[in-house]
């Protein structure tokens, strides 16, 4: 159980970052609150969702590199 961690989390943040890719009007209320002095956009809600999708990605290798 102790081995599904990092690939939940990797899974999380490959969800997230596509649901704020195709939905980003979705997110603007949660980034309006995360975000609290400056007003989130759509361009910062597609920002935040490439550097998700960016670190599930790098995660994923990492966990490559570590099995072999």
């Amino acid at each position: 159980m102790e081995n599904l961690g990092v690939p939940l989390l990797v899974q999380l943040c490959l969800a997230f970052g596509v649901a704020g890719l195709l939905w980003p009007e979705k997110f603007v209320g949660v980034f309006d609150v995360l975000m609290f002095p400056w007003p989130a956009s759509f361009r910062t809600v597609r920002a935040n969702s490439i550097a998700a999708i960016l670190l599930s990605l790098s995660w994923l290798l990492s966990m490559l590199v570590r099995a072999h």
